[in-house]
């Protein structure tokens, strides 16, 4: 079995390589994903999909984790919850942009797509 660090790190190498079957793989059939680039709450695996053919059809598309935010929670025996910031970096209008963002995963490690919940929200600026 995987650890919940490992499957981060599996997830952020197959959204680089916008490995779209790999990317898919770890979202648990009934996962919610409130995503950094959408206003909607996916909730189902087309919906997941869509989010994520968007984004791979960005040539410049590349996310970077923060290794010193990441924060491991254990809740249960095989459920982790997983937080912390990561980069993304893409083309915007030929402009090649930084997205800060928070995000929390929610895994079941016995499960072979452990991704239950995943939320990722841009980091506002502060007041």
């Amino acid at each position: 079995m995987k650890k919940s660090e490992e499957i981060l790190k599996a997830w952020i190498e197959a959204v680089n390589k916008r490995e779209m079957e790999g990317i898919l793989s770890f979202y648990n059939r009934d996962a919610v994903l409130i995503s950094t680039f959408s206003n909607r709450i996916l909730d189902s695996p087309e919906k997941i999909r869509g989010y994520f053919e968007k984004l791979a059809s960005n040539d410049e598309l590349n996310v970077s984790l923060h290794e010193n935010t990441m924060k491991v929670q254990k809740v249960s025996e095989n459920i982790f919850a997983l937080s912390g910031i990561y980069l993304w970096r893409m083309s915007v209008e030929g402009e090649s942009l930084n997205f800060e963002a928070r995000f929390s995963f929610l895994l079941d490690l016995t499960l072979q797509a452990p991704v239950l919940h995943h939320h990722s929200s841009q980091i506002p600026r502060m007041l």
